[in-house]
């Protein structure tokens, strides 16, 4: 019996020898690098391995240390976000009184004239939205004149009217050497009534 396992260890001895013999460089060094790689990266899982149980047994080690820490030298807590009832207050305190739609769409047409646009009659419609319970004014105003003063009204009315959004703006000229642009303004209010906000 041990000398069939001689036998066979010669015989797997002399295959890899022949083999070696008849192996070109290039396949014997990738061989090599191959065998080597896979040593290091076994080594390297090995390492990570022991260093994530030194990092365990000290974070397990620590904690208790934590817990009874006194409050005097735990870190100051940073301060909590507003609670939902707050942030809701905040957001209906921000919108415009419905009463004054008109008196805001006023200030639009005199914001059109400090910025030298030709404004024409606007088209408008109020609406309500049941699921956020705010009442909304739409403005769609037609202008004329340059297009930086355009841009110039626009900025200027969302920062006169903070409860206002620009929907749409559109630019149209009908010539292209023509110096002025006609556009068309989307403004929505967002309204609420005197005391009714929840």
């Amino acid at each position: 019996m041990s000398g069939l396992r001689g036998l066979r260890a010669g015989g797997l001895l002399l295959r890899a020898r022949l083999f070696l013999m008849h192996a070109s460089p290039v396949a014997l060094v990738g061989g090599v690098v191959l065998v080597l790689g896979l040593a290091y990266m076994l080594w390297l899982l090995h390492a990570l391995d022991v260093e994530r149980e030194r990092l365990m047994r000290t974070y397990y080690a620590q904690r208790p240390a934590a817990a009874t820490s006194s409050p005097a030298t735990a870190a100051a807590p940073t301060a909590a976000p507003a609670p939902p009832v707050d942030n809701l207050d905040a957001f209906y305190g921000t919108l415009g009184q419905r009463r004054y739609a008109e008196q805001q769409v006023k200030t639009l047409f005199g914001l059109a004239a400090q910025n030298g646009l030709t404004l024409r009659q606007g088209e408008y419609k109020s609406g309500f939205d049941r699921n956020a319970r705010l009442h909304t004014y739409q403005v769609n105003l037609p202008v004329k004149g340059s297009y930086a003063a355009i841009w110039q009204f626009a900025m200027a009315a969302l920062r006169a009217i903070p409860f206002a959004a620009l929907d749409d703006i559109s630019f149209r000229r009908d010539n292209i050497g023509d110096p002025a642009v006609e556009a068309r303004l989307r403004l929505t209010f967002y309204l609420t009534d005197a005391g009714s906000a929840p």
